[in-house]
């Protein structure tokens, strides 16, 4: 897992800096990722819903290799051999990150001859939830987050000129207009002061409605190009000191039209915040 950094991982490097590594994935591991067959690696506790959904996810979404299921104790064995590419889920911490705050990571890694699994490179790597947080904070965004991971190889294949840290530049530079979408949000995510759609509309002009889970998960199936929602990576009470980051993504595809972070403490909480509202609307008024 050389490569920490690429899609929305380089996102969290342009706000916060702290993510960054020495390694970005080069156009021959590019190359070598379409000649492998993708094993999907299932959790090792059967019980996690995880290991259903990802497979739903995969059988629709998945076009870019052939691909296989797999048990999490047969990817050690499997890892060493240049011939597969993984999509597992990891638990990351960052050197450079004082927090010392530890990650689940949907990575899509290569196999090869590498002594340890932090040494296998990275084609895409996405940040989940935070490392003792329920699965249930991100379970019903899985479809999009793959879409998210699906498309940046495709931008990536498409323009090798991205290939490097310019990649950083083309997500910031191609924010997407919110005007005419609505945003869903989950109202438990939302802080104190603006947890109701009345109180949201004072300070951001553009449609806004609080959900269920269940409503985002339909959006993210039926493709809405409509609908915009958040993804939240916080600590959700796990953890006292922690950064929160607040992306804002398409329902249809893996557009980005928003992404911040703050540290945590009493005056802002792990959600999303009345801050966040008033940049958006500052934005989608350019």
């Amino acid at each position: 897992m050389k490569n920490q950094i690429v899609l929305l991982c380089v996102l969290f490097v342009l706000t916060a800096g702290v993510f960054a590594q020495d390694y970005v994935p080069s156009q021959q591991d590019l190359d070598q990722f379409y000649k492998t067959k993708t094993l999907i690696v299932l959790e090792e506790n059967p019980m996690l819903e995880y290991n259903m959904v990802i497979k739903d996810v995969i059988e629709k979404e998945w076009k870019l290799t052939p691909y296989e299921f797999i048990k999490a104790n047969e990817f050690e064995a499997k890892r060493m051999d240049p011939q597969y590419s993984f999509l597992v889920m990891t638990k990351v911490m960052f050197d450079r990150d004082n927090t010392k705050a530890q990650y689940k990571f949907l990575h899509l890694l290569l196999g090869g001859d590498y002594l340890r699994v932090n040494m296998m490179p990275d084609i895409v790597a996405i940040p989940m939830s935070f490392e003792d947080v329920e699965e249930e904070s991100y379970i019903y965004k899985l479809a999009s987050m793959v879409r998210l991971m699906h498309d940046h190889i495709d931008l990536i294949t498409k323009r090798p000129d991205l290939i490097t840290a310019n990649v950083f530049k083309y997500y910031k530079d191609n924010l997407q207009d919110i005007r005419n979408k609505t945003m869903y949000v989950i109202g438990e995510e939302l802080n104190k002061d603006i947890n109701s759609e009345s109180l949201i509309k004072k300070v951001y002009p553009f449609p806004v409605k609080i959900v269920s889970k269940e409503e985002i998960t339909q959006a993210i199936e039926e493709r809405r190009k409509d609908i915009i929602f958040l993804h939240k990576v916080g600590p959700e009470g796990t953890k006292l000191v922690a950064r929160c980051y607040k992306l804002v993504i398409g329902a249809d595809n893996p557009t980005l039209y928003y992404f911040d972070y703050h540290m945590i403490d009493d005056k802002h909480p792990d959600a999303f915040l009345k801050s966040d509202f008033v940049k958006m609307a500052k934005k989608g008024a350019e």
